[in-house]
């Protein structure tokens, strides 16, 4: 960047952390107030307004993951339900229809924005680690670290289920309906059951770890070992009993008595033991965050903080990437890919670092955030060679004393947007990390293996490593639910929210959405289905069977290492448009956006 224009936009740069967007103040009209006195000419007849685009709808709006999912949540909306509440029958069903993704038995982040208050508050729903968890989880006996899949299947990795007591705690401040007919679509649909999508097909048929427990081998393959089959109605009684329960008394229902102790039951009995207790059920809470946001050119852009890295690494990527005329890039372009891989080189190396539970490290996010120390990360951008690997900053000498985690996170999760009738926000992700988790069902749901996002070693380099497993952790993720507002500082009106499954992936594929959407004007389908590219400090990914696999060759004179690789993210965007809100949902997966004329 010139001298010119670093010295114009340190002029304007204007940073604030982790508050909550305050009430705007009230204005008072009444100055520019029109009357019909007697002898005034009368006012000249208001435009017809303009008819909203395809895709769109006036007032309230859902893109979930699944269309029985989104239908769920479009049903509570059109009854007067709040985005909480909408988002409550949306997991539910999630938990039943995408059972590989996400469920009862994971956990999630939500960001909720109050459009009458103006007010944004991060709900942190991300799994415990149990109290006999030890250092050593992840090490044989004999001292060699367990391979991935040798730690995720089983009991071992599983943490405390955070979803339930998240959206509880979300419904009491934010519920508008009653809480147990939130669970009526999922019971229903339950009961009467739904036909096997392709996707969830597809993985039932791949997964060579799933069919080899009891649970998830009677109900997903029932005939000599093959999986459900592609529109095969599926049933399941268990867990319609199981939400019936939850609906009737809460979570309680949930974290104590006999769905508990079934829970706890299997991960202390099954071979790779876990150490989940049922006093880990009974004490595990959801907490209250305050989110991270920074100014983005004309923009401002929030997101979840720690013990997710989603926000502040995201922030950081589009941060050094407001040093430069991204407007003035062709989308998709290999000039595009070098310079959003470049900045995320550098904010992956200080994720890797720096982030973990904050309730047990001390996190730098204001550091990570500052101008001064953008500015001093964004001169290793060079715009026409890739810098390689890059390393963390450096920041005060207390924050340095860790060394970098490499967690695998691997992805299976979902995310969803909702905007209800009074125009609040709700824009959640969630997980139960593997496909199918700990592939350990039960009660009908499947339980996470989120525990593997820890770092299987608690030392490197002689170093402690700052997402090390700890009892009563809550382990580092990737997940990104996001929300824009037009206007740089507090007040401005919401703009748009979004995120994506994906693991440790879904901050590349929600930081390209927005940079589509905001220095390209794209709309939010066009956003979303934009071919991929990631850097997560390494290799440059590119999307296979898109645009995006032809710029190898470009890029890799440009120094970078690059892999053609699929890309399967589940953005789900809605952005607020004249007249209303418009949406778009990833072609990648299955799902939609539906409005209250769908």
């Amino acid at each position: 960047m010139n001298a010119s224009l670093r010295a114009l936009f340190s002029m304007i740069v204007v940073f604030a952390m982790c508050v909550p967007i305050a009430p705007a103040y009230a204005q008072d009209d009444s100055a520019g107030a029109q009357t019909d006195a007697a002898g005034a000419d009368p006012k000249p007849p208001a435009p017809e307004p303009e008819p909203l685009p395809p895709g769109s709808s006036e007032n309230f709006m859902i893109a979930a993951a699944n269309p029985w999912a989104a239908k769920a949540g479009l049903k509570v909306l059109k009854d007067g339900g709040s985005a909480v509440d909408a988002a409550i029958a949306t997991q539910m069903v999630l938990t039943l229809v995408e059972p590989q993704s996400s469920g009862i038995g994971g956990g999630a982040f939500m960001l909720h924005y109050n459009a009458a208050e103006k007010s944004l508050v991060a709900y942190d729903g991300r799994e415990t680690a149990p109290a006999g968890v030890r250092a050593n989880l992840f090490y044989k006996p004999g001292g060699e670290l367990m391979s991935f899949y040798e730690a995720v299947v089983g009991g071992r990795a599983v943490g405390v289920p955070g979803v339930l007591r998240m959206l509880e705690m979300a419904h009491q401040k934010h519920g508008n309906l009653r809480w147990s007919e939130l669970f009526d679509p999922a019971i229903k649909l339950a009961e009467k059951g739904f036909p096997v999508s392709e996707r969830l097909h597809e993985l039932l048929l791949r997964d060579q770890e799933l069919r080899n427990q009891s649970d998830a081998q009677a109900f997903f393959y029932p005939k000599d070992g093959a999986p459900r089959q592609v529109d095969e109605n599926l049933q399941n009684f268990e867990l319609a009993e199981t939400f019936r329960a939850i609906a009737s008394d809460g979570a309680d229902a949930f974290y104590r008595g006999d769905i508990a102790a079934a829970i706890v039951s299997l991960v202390q009995g099954h071979e790779n033991t876990g150490f989940l207790s049922m006093k880990d059920m009974a004490l595990y809470k959801a907490k209250v965050r305050e989110p991270v946001c920074r100014a983005y050119r004309s923009y401002r852009l929030c997101g979840m903080p720690p013990p997710t890295s989603g926000g502040l690494t995201t922030l950081q990527i589009m941060a050094l990437l407001e040093q430069f005329e991204m407007s003035e890039v062709e989308p998709g372009s290999a000039e595009a890919v070098h310079l959003i891989s470049e900045a995320s080189r550098l904010a992956y190396a200080d994720r890797a670092l720096y982030m973990a539970d904050p309730d047990f490290i001390k996190v730098p996010g204001k550091k990570l955030l500052e101008t001064s120390y953008i500015f001093e990360r964004g001169d290793l951008i060079s715009e026409t060679r890739s810098m390689g690997k890059a390393k963390a900053g450096v920041v005060p000498e207390e924050e340095t004393r860790y060394s970098p985690d490499l967690s695998p996170e691997l992805p299976s999760t979902t995310h969803f947007t909702i905007v209800d009738g009074e125009g609040n926000v709700v824009t959640m992700t969630s997980s139960i990390e593997n496909t199918f988790g700990s592939r350990l069902m039960v009660k009908g749901f499947f339980l996470n293996n989120q525990l593997t996002d820890f770092s299987f070693t608690p030392r490197r380099d002689g170093k402690l490593i700052a997402n090390r497993i700890q009892p009563g952790k809550r382990p580092r993720s990737s997940m990104s639910p996001m929300i824009a507002f037009d206007g740089r500082y507090w007040g401005g009106p919401f703009l748009f929210a979004l995120g994506s499954p994906g693991g440790s992936r879904i901050i590349n594929y929600v930081t390209k959405t927005m940079v589509a959407m905001l220095d390209w004007g794209l709309p939010p389908a066009d956003a979303v289905a934009l071919p991929h590219h990631s850097n997560r400090n390494g290799v440059t990914e590119l999307e296979a069977e898109t645009a995006a696999a032809d710029l190898l060759v470009e890029l890799e004179e440009l120094g970078h290492r690059v892999k053609v690789r699929d890309l399967n993210s589940g953005l789900h965007v809605i952005k607020k448009v004249k007249g209303g809100y418009m949406g778009g949902a990833d072609p990648r997966r299955e799902g939609v956006v539906l409005g209250e004329l769908d």
